[in-house]
């Protein structure tokens, strides 16, 4: 069964019964949240997350000065009169007064309500959550996100995911906030009046958890998890541009130890995300797939190669020469890693495992771009001489590079190829159907993915959330003639968008896997208005696109 058309207006697949009901409950409708008119104790709403066929984990933040008991309560009905699980938390200052458990012994594939009570009876907002399906499953959605960043526009891809009423599950690929100072990223021209970041960068624990509170009192945001169990991963910007294992470009030596920075960014994540302590897992939707999640930024990242300083260092005339030395010698060398050997070899086998389970489909939910994606030498056509002399170098840079087979973006799956086909060789050997999610680059792609002839998959690769893409950085060229060179430089790139924002919409089936792109009317301004969709589907078993 296709996806269906996005609403046209707020709540339109909404039945009047079940709105009401949503109203009620504060699970619909636009502005501020119900909770702001409920106890103000429970500062920034509900979540849920990490969902199994049995379990699921709940969120919520309750203020206190001293570690206080919050009960909970997990029903099949909006009334609470059906209660399946109930327990109490610990909300505790040294985790910034958040609370998170589990709640077991559940029923697969099903709805449930959940709400927080605190020591004076006061109750949170109410939430709604999913288990997984078990079995025979015919259908499966997945609202995906990545790189939201407040101070460039309003989040109107989660208003309308919120709104549309046909997910079961939220994923969000990373860069769920980001890092920097106010004014750096975005400027003050750019930046949306209201919607400015916190005054210093975040470097510290404290600077990490104002970061949380920020993004958090957005009410599209709070919606969100309030309506829908997230499965979320960092990016780079939960801790610093560009992270890798042992340091980021925006990190600075005088901004402290990077173990130090890591890890507190890591624990006011784990704080205020409904989120395991697990780097790396695995979700199984029924007999229809398993969604895998891995960690491409902390564990074992090696530092990216530093492209343009091979165009920096050629002689005169010889920078394709350079190239060609680099892309035959540092960039191939198999040492240089994304996920890490303990890594690779538990999806190597998990692949295997979904597989043996005859499982259609194989998802691997993950933060960077992985197909071939070379510069178009057509990126410089019509650029005013008034361009920046750094962009200028920059763009002729990445364009040499094509010309020798080298890919523009050392930090996505380019720039590690020996750890992308170790990736594609086990999903070959496991007869995996791999369906690759991914974000981090703003823009929108989809990509048959290869390797020496043989088909791998399939990429669909979701636009930001507000970051903006092409049309910021190369602001001359139309978005249908820069769409057009790329996908025609580019063997495996079958389709882009690189200037506009929103979510992707992901339907698995037995028989296919369709990815939806939804672009939103603008992000300048608060509405869930769409400009347009762009549809792509992939058969079981093809490994690439057929629409």
């Amino acid at each position: 069964m296709p996806l269906p058309p996005p609403p046209p207006a707020p709540l339109a697949q909404t039945s009047r019964r079940t709105a009401l009901k949503l109203a009620m409950l504060g699970l619909a409708g636009t502005g501020a949240p119900v909770l702001a008119r409920r106890a103000r104790r429970f500062s920034h709403g509900v979540a849920s997350g990490e969902p199994g066929h049995d379990k699921v984990l709940l969120w919520t933040r309750y203020q206190t000065g001293q570690d206080t008991q919050v009960k909970w309560e997990l029903a099949e009905d909006d009334a609470f009169a059906k209660i399946a699980a109930h327990g109490e938390g610990i909300a505790a200052p040294a985790h910034d007064c958040c609370v998170k458990v589990w709640a077991k012994g559940l029923r697969p594939g099903q709805w449930y309500y959940y709400r927080f009570i605190g020591d004076g009876g006061e109750m949170s907002v109410t939430g709604r959550t999913r288990t997984l399906p078990a079995g025979k499953t015919k259908r499966f959605r997945m609202a995906v996100f990545s790189c939201s960043n407040l101070g460039f526009g309003f989040f109107n891809a989660y208003a309308h995911a919120a709104e549309a009423g046909d997910f079961d599950l939220a994923v969000h690929l990373g860069d769920y906030f980001y890092e920097y100072q106010r004014g750096d990223y975005p400027s003050p021209k750019q930046v949306v009046p209201g919607r400015e970041a916190p005054i210093d960068e975040a470097v510290t624990l404290e600077g990490y958890r104002d970061r949380f509170r920020t993004y958090r009192s957005d009410a599209d945001l709070q919606r969100l998890h309030q309506l829908l169990p997230m499965v979320a991963m960092w990016d780079d910007h939960e801790t610093a541009n560009d992270t890798w294992a042992g340091g980021a470009e925006n990190h600075q030596p005088n901004e402290g130890d990077w173990a130090t920075r890591k890890a507190a960014s890591e624990k006011a994540y784990r704080e205020w995300m409904p989120v395991a302590d697990e780097f790396y897992t695995a979700y199984e939707i029924g007999g229809l797939a398993t969604l895998f999640k891995v960690d491409s930024r902390h564990l074992a990242r090696s530092k990216p190669l530093d492209l343009f300083s091979v165009f920096k260092g050629a002689a005169p005339g010889q920078a394709e020469a350079a190239y060609a030395h680099f892309r035959d010698g540092e960039w191939r060398d198999p040492r240089h890693t994304l996920l890490g050997a303990k890594q690779e070899r538990w999806l190597a086998s998990a692949l295997k495992a979904s597989v043996r389970a005859r499982k259609p489909w194989q998802v691997l939910g993950q933060q960077i771009v992985m197909g071939e994606q070379v510069m178009s030498a057509k990126v410089v056509d019509g650029m005013p001489a008034a361009t920046p002399d750094w962009l200028k170098a920059r763009l002729q840079a990445n364009i040499v590079a094509g010309q020798a087979g080298v890919p523009w973006n050392m930090d996505a799956w380019g720039g590690y190829p020996a750890a992308r086909g170790r990736l594609y060789k086990a999903s070959l050997e496991a007869g995996a159907n791999l369906v690759v999610l991914s974000g981090d680059s703003h823009n929108a792609w989809a990509f048959d993915l290869n390797r020496g002839g043989s088909r791998v998959g399939v990429e669909m690769a979701g636009q930001g959330v507000t970051s903006p893409g092409a049309e910021g950085t190369l602001p001359w060229l139309k978005p249908d003639d820069l769409a057009r060179d790329m996908v025609a430089a580019n063997p495996q790139l079958k389709w882009c968008d690189t200037s506009q924002r929103g979510y992707m919409a992901v339907e698995l089936t037995p028989a296919a896997a369709t990815s939806e792109w939804r672009f939103l009317a603008s992000v300048r301004q608060p509405g869930t208005a769409l400009a347009g969709v762009k549809r792509m589907t992939v058969l079981a078993g093809a490994r690439r696109y057929s629409v």
